[in-house]
Parts: structure tokens; C-alpha cells; sequence
């Protein structure tokens, strides 16, 4: 096994999750997953539906044990849910019975900080991405991206070392996408959390990874790093961008043919 790191902020180790085990509905959802996060960076996880990069988030998370290998954050094993690791999910998933600021201020109450800090917070975050004015709104008066920046805005009330994004702008349109893709990026500059993003979307990968990792289709294992160099901001329509595109298309067809054949098989039984 290759050696441990505490200076990183995720270190993955032959990580391996099996769904149900030892039952008929048992299935293997990864295998084998060696990978380590800088402070800092930003990777995108990149491949076909059902190949585990959500599942490999919630193990970081301490949402799941994995079934196989371990998992350490700055040198300590995940064994359960840390602030230092917040995850953000498809959906905004906020208390429609709060307000934003209530909202970003829940994990802080729970953690049992006073109210007037939590008030602060919460009011210091939400300045941060940039919705000072939507404090006392409830989330069904915002729009799909402004409640997705409420998400973030709660996650990063936690202040933590590590985000887990899984799929966070799945239900936006292209042009708010695009807008809560640069929102993201200068988040991110600020707070210094690395970021762990997944996506099935390559455009997206281009516009926002330091490394993008490629998995297979199930079970999902590590088919290739690549590492993006392009400065930003990143012009998509650059010859640079295209050339990466290009390749992280070749890199996913097979895999995708594969994911394809093997959800019509399964359909078939």
C-alpha cells in the first residue's frame, strides 16, 4: 500500500463498497479506488451513471463504511461525519420551514454555538455568495441556483477543509449553470476547502478541475487522471479546451457503452 499523507486532505486506499452484501440484491459499486487530494485542489469525479462517484463521496463523507480499504482526512481515519467534510447534494434539500439564514446558521445550532455567533455566520456566508438580501426569505421565494448558493452558503458555515459536491447543478439551466460555475470557483478561491465535484458533464469538468478523475463503469475503479493545466478563467471555446474535451470523450465512450449494455441486460432479466 502506498503511504499515507497527512498533509492531504483525502487519501483513498484500495477503497471498495458493496451495496446489500450478502443478499440477492448485493452489488459491487467500487473497487479498488487509490486516490489522494491536495489541500486546496479541486478534482472533479467524471463517469457513466451507476459507476460509484456519488457513493465514493459518501464514504469521504462518513455517510457509509466502506466495505474495503480505508479512508483518512489529514491523516485521520473516517470512521463518521465530520464538519470538517460537508456534502451538498442534488437537491438544495433546505428546511422550507426556515428562513436562509436559519438554514445556513442549522448545522452551527447544532453544533451548539451561541446564537448571536450563528446570526453572524450566517450573515458573514451568505455576504460571501452574495444573497445578504435574501436572509429572511423562505427557500421557496429564491430561485433553483439561489437556493443551491443557500446550500453552499450552509456548508460553508461549517467552515470546511473538505467539500463533497455531488452532482450540485444537475437541475439548472445552461445559462445558470454556467453562472453558479464561476460562483463556485471564486467560492472556492476563498475558503481553501478542497473540493470534490461530480458530474457526468465534461464541459463542466473542463471548466472547473485541477485533475479530472475518469472511473469505469461499474464496478467503478480509477481509469485515468488527468490533470487540466489551463489557466483561468478558462476559455471553453479555446483549441486547449477542445483538445481536452476531445480526449475525456474518448476516455468515457467505452465506459458508457458498457454502463448502457449492462442497464439493458438488467432490464432484460
Amino acid at each position: 500500500m502506498r503511504p499515507i499523507s497527512s498533509r492531504n486532505a483525502v487519501v483513498c486506499r484500495d477503497v471498495a463498497k458493496v451495496w446489500a452484501p450478502g443478499t440477492p440484491r448485493a452489488h459491487e459499486a467500487l473497487r479498488g479506488i487509490d486516490l489522494d487530494i491536495a489541500p486546496g485542489e479541486f478534482v472533479v469525479l467524471l463517469g457513466p451513471s451507476g459507476c460509484g462517484k456519488s457513493t465514493l463521496l459518501y464514504l469521504i463523507a462518513g455517510l457509509e463504511d466502506a466495505t474495503g480499504g480505508g479512508l483518512w482526512s489529514f491523516g485521520d481515519p473516517v470512521e463518521k461525519p465530520s464538519p470538517e467534510r460537508s456534502l451538498i447534494f442534488q437537491e438544495a434539500s433546505l428546511f422550507p420551514w426556515l428562513t436562509v439564514g436559519q438554514n445556513v446558521a442549522f448545522g452551527l445550532s447544532i453544533a451548539g454555538r451561541p446564537p448571536a455567533e450563528r446570526a453572524e455566520i450566517a450573515r458573514q456566508t451568505l455576504q460571501r455568495v452574495g444573497l445578504s438580501e435574501a436572509i429572511d426569505k423562505r427557500p421557496d421565494e429564491l430561485s433553483g441556483g439561489m437556493r443551491q448558493r443557500v446550500a453552499v452558503a450552509r456548508a460553508l458555515a461549517m467552515q470546511p477543509k473538505v467539500l463533497l459536491m455531488d452532482e450540485p447543478f444537475a437541475a439548472l439551466d445552461v445559462q445558470t449553470r454556467a453562472k453558479m460555475q464561476d460562483f463556485l470557483l471564486d467560492v472556492w478561491r476563498v475558503s481553501g476547502a478542497s473540493v470534490m465535484f461530480v458530474t457526468h458533464h465534461i464541459d463542466e469538468a473542463v471548466a472547473l478541475a485541477d485533475r479530472v478523475v475518469v472511473f469505469t463503469a461499474r464496478p467503478g475503479r480509477i481509469k485515468t487522471i488527468v490533470k487540466v493545466d489551463l489557466p483561468r478563467p478558462r476559455d471553453p471555446f479555446s483549441p486547449e479546451a477542445e483538445a481536452l474535451r476531445r480526449h475525456l470523450t474518448a476516455q468515457l465512450q467505452d465506459e458508457v457503452d458498457r454502463a448502457f449494455a449492462e442497464q439493458e441486460a438488467l432490464v432484460a432479466s
